[in-house]
Parts: structure tokens; sequence; C-alpha cells
């Protein structure tokens, strides 16, 4: 027997609302952190790059958010997040923020560093882009929750 697997309209705006404040605020901070990556130091090389990347970054968000769901058994989670909703949210964003940078530097050189960035001791891995899913999903979070319980979903 087939399993029907559309997804309740309501989780679709959960993870449209998730997805589009993602896409911003890590645009902003991947133009922020732009001069820290070799080759991407003036605004024209780094405009269109910094939207593909925060595309990416928003695709990361929507996992932090599907394994909240899958943790917690609850498409709102994030709605009114406990301890362990942030706990949550800061140790998948630290394993993707650590992982990603990793693998993009050293596996699959797709990206170096400038001697501006400040690296992370024993890793070797930008401090700033690891930051940047450790302080964001929160706030993105956040953000969708307000702007999720204004409309009432």
């Amino acid at each position: 027997m087939r399993q029907n697997l559309r997804l309740p309209g309501r989780v679709i705006q959960h993870a449209i609302a998730i997805f589009t404040i993602s896409v911003a605020l890590n645009y902003v901070w991947e133009i922020a952190q732009a001069p820290l990556y070799a080759g991407m130091e003036n605004w024209g090389s780094s405009w269109w790059h910094c939207f593909v990347a925060s595309l990416g970054d928003g695709i990361l968000v929507l996992i932090i958010y599907a394994i909240g769901w899958a943790a917690f058994r609850r498409s709102d989670w994030y709605l009114h997040p406990s301890g362990s909703a942030y706990s949550l949210m800061l140790a998948i964003g630290l394993c993707i923020g650590l992982g990603v940078e990793w693998v993009a530097v050293y596996v699959l050189n797709r990206w170096a560093y400038t001697t501006g960035m400040p690296l992370i001791a024993g890793l070797g891995v930008g401090l700033v882009p690891v930051l940047q899913m450790l302080l964001l999903p929160p706030l993105i979070f956040r953000i969708a929750a307000s702007r999720l319980r204004i409309k009432k979903l």
C-alpha cells in the first residue's frame, strides 16, 4: 500500500518562512565575510557567489529544522524553543559549520582563506563561517517564529 507523503500546508509555510529569512540573513553574513576568502575581496566578483552560498545556507538551516522536527516529533518545535531546542540548534550548527568548511577547504578545494581569516586552532577552518552556523540559526528560528505567531498559523 502506498503512503501519502504530502506535507501539511502548515509545514510548508514553516519551511518557506525559515528558508526565506535564512537566505536573507545569510546573504548579509556572506557579503560581510567575503573579503576573508581568496578571490572574493571585491564586490564585483562576490555578490553572485554570496547569493548562491546563501541559498545553500538556507538549505542547511532547513536541515536543522528537519532534525529538530525528527528529534522533538513536532514540526513547530522552534516556535517556543526549550533549552534542548537551542542546544540542538547549536550542536547541529557547529557540526555543519565545521564539516562544510573542512570538506570545502581540504577535500574539495572549493575555496581558500585570506590571511585575515581567523582559524580555529587544531582544525585549520575559518572561525567566522563556523560562527555563522552557530549564531544565525537561533536568530532565524526566532524571527520565523515571531512572524508565524503574528500570522497565527
